[in-house]
């Protein structure tokens, strides 16, 4: 690549192994690479496995030899994930705030800033591949090669726009050959722990501090039959197909079905009602257009659950109806409901309610 037609690539760097590299990689490739990383949060506990160190990060690209920038977000994180976060947790809904900081924040503020600084990309450590099609202009999302490590499922929400500025260079790598990459670089972060998947820490104490009113009040556990079996202190701890902590004493183990957060009551039952035939979705994002009123698929409703053939009916106005090819567990509102077709990523919405 000549020095005339380098292209310049902002990486968002956490301090971890797989930015690290990324960053690295790029700069074998002859990118014109500089570091940024995005203060976002820094509540309690601080250490190896926070979401992002902006000192490590640093350090990094003082090795590599690129300039680093931290860029302030807390208050635009607080009121952009944080905030929505709880308040979908107090409603009785089991929210993923990863989805919208990757969106808004790695692929979506990032990616504004970066163009103003004359980049043309912006890449991160995520293991999940983006392949562009010359001919009609559009950007394909794909599941990182090491199964294991994918984390396509959190990027289902991205733009074509953000597709098209956006690299995943570790994306066609095992996570063992990235910390090999990280070692032959020379950076001291190859041995560093996994981050954790979400950064608030103790999240229920988090939660709990944006309450008003009655948020936090208890209410019944009931059965189906509407039979009182006990008493919950808040369906904020409390979601869909969880069965220890409810403080009941049956015959058999009970699982949570539902939750009323009108009448702030919880509905239990044996392991087998959990399942459903399906589930409804809002707000879908489509990555690959629909062309017909019934498409075949594979849906993923949890990061690390296996995705499961469905049938989606998709209704035009950002929702759609998903039924499984055969009755499924828990369907949990609040969490992401993931298309793919393969390692192709069709799209994906946030789960409203199971469909029995």
């Amino acid at each position: 690549m000549s020095i005339k037609n380098k292209k310049k690539v902002v990486v968002a760097m956490s301090g971890g192994v797989d930015s690290s590299v990324t960053a690295g990689l790029l700069l074998e490739e002859g990118y014109e690479v500089a570091g940024v990383s995005l203060r976002l949060w820094e509540g309690g506990r601080k250490g190896p496995r926070n979401c992002s160190d902006h000192v490590g990060a640093k350090e990094v690209a003082d090795i590599l030899g690129i300039p680093h920038t931290l860029l302030d977000m807390r208050s635009e994180f607080h009121e952009t994930v944080v905030k929505p976060f709880a308040q979908s947790y107090l409603q009785g809904r089991t929210p993923n705030p990863c989805v919208a900081c990757n969106r808004d924040f790695k692929l979506g503020s990032l990616l504004k800033w970066a163009k103003k600084q004359g980049a043309d990309y912006v890449a991160t450590g995520h293991y999940a591949r983006i392949v562009h099609e010359p001919f009609t202009g559009r950007s394909s999302l794909l599941r990182g090669t090491d199964r294991g490590k994918d984390q396509s499922y959190f990027l289902f929400s991205l733009s074509q726009e953000q597709l098209a500025h956006t690299l995943f260079p570790v994306g066609h790598l095992a996570k063992d050959e990235v910390r090999l990459r990280a070692n032959r670089l020379g950076l001291s972060v190859a041995d560093r722990p996994e981050s954790q998947d979400i950064c608030f820490g103790d999240y229920k104490a988090l939660v709990e501090s944006f309450a008003e009113g009655d948020d936090l009040c208890g209410g019944e556990i009931v059965d189906r039959s509407g039979k009182v079996l006990g008493y919950h202190e808040g369906i904020h701890r409390l979601t869909i197909g969880q069965r220890k902590g409810l403080g009941l004493f049956a015959a058999h183990p009970l699982y949570v079905l539902e939750i009323d957060e009108d009448q702030r009551r919880v509905v239990v039952g044996k392991r087998e009602e959990l399942g459903c035939k399906g589930l409804a979705v809002h707000s879908v994002n489509w990555i690959e257009p629909p062309e017909k009123e019934e498409i075949s698929a594979e849906v993923q409703l949890r990061y690390r659950s296996p995705s499961v053939p469905c049938l989606v009916h998709p209704n035009g106005k950002g929702r759609c109806e998903i039924l499984f090819q055969e009755v499924s567990p828990s369907v949990t509102p609040g969490q992401a409901a993931v298309l793919y077709r393969g390692d192709q990523v069709l799209g994906g919405g946030w789960i409203q309610r199971a469909i029995h």
